[in-house]
């Protein structure tokens, strides 16, 4: 899993795959949940898919910029645009699922 690039429009227009943004914070139970499951998504998928951490805490404007209401939200960018958003936690096994219509 990769860390926030500086642009994320940037990265999102540039990239060759699709990036799943993770947007989180420290404080939140359910994204502490979400970490072991994104991890494994990142290693499983690693050739199909790009995950990043965005805390909402250090990046506001980033939250602010695409509109983020409650945490974890997952936003996957497909081409340069947003393709698909959860929020909430789920299993490894649903969140697979949820995706593989998309990737």
């Amino acid at each position: 899993m990769d860390n926030v690039p500086t642009s994320l429009d940037e990265f999102v227009r540039t990239h060759s795959r699709p990036i799943l943004a993770d947007f989180w914070a420290e404080w939140c139970g359910p994204c502490k949940m979400m970490a072991p499951v994104l991890q494994e998504l990142a290693k499983e998928w690693k050739d199909r898919i790009t995950v990043i951490k965005i805390d909402t805490e250090r990046k506001q404007s980033l939250a602010q910029q695409f509109n983020i209401t409650g945490i974890p939200t997952l936003i996957l960018f497909m081409n340069g645009a947003e393709a698909h958003r959860i929020t909430g936690a789920m299993p490894l096994a649903q969140l697979k699922q949820v995706l593989s219509e998309f990737v």
